[in-house]
């Protein structure tokens, strides 16, 4: 390993639904849209809480208040190492602006994400915290 990245992501709770956000991932996949939560990288000198804060906001332009990490993850990609914190974060309301590179939003009650993740990495992540089998 030669270099570490910190990864956020933000979890973001409106009343007693959260969002979910259609991401592109890959043309050669049957589904190259893909449902999940927020993230992004933290830049240089930044804190991770406002890291989340300014990445939901570009995406989403809600603002949101981090409460608490639920979870953190890591994975390798050649000599890179990513390191992840996801974010349980309050929003004000559930008015989204999508930034250009979203397809979609949905708010969904922690029973319905099953429905729409793909990723088995992720729904397992999210299970530990929300018991969501």
């Amino acid at each position: 390993m030669e270099e570490m990245r910190i990864i956020v992501k933000g979890i973001v709770k409106y009343q007693d639904k959260y969002l979910l956000i259609q991401k592109w991932y890959d043309d050669r996949i049957d589904e190259p849209y893909q449902w999940e939560f927020i993230d992004g990288k933290i830049n240089e000198g930044e804190s991770p809480d406002d890291a989340v804060r300014e990445i939901v906001f570009e995406n989403t332009s809600l603002e949101v208040k981090p409460e608490k990490i639920l979870y953190t993850w890591d994975y390798e990609v050649g000599k890179t190492a990513y390191v992840g914190l996801a974010f349980l974060c309050t929003a004000e309301n559930d008015m989204v602006i999508l930034s250009e590179d979203l397809n979609g939003y949905m708010w969904v009650t922690t029973e319905e994400f099953k429905d729409y993740i793909q990723n088995p990495r992720i729904l397992n992540d999210i299970n530990k915290v929300f018991k969501i089998d």
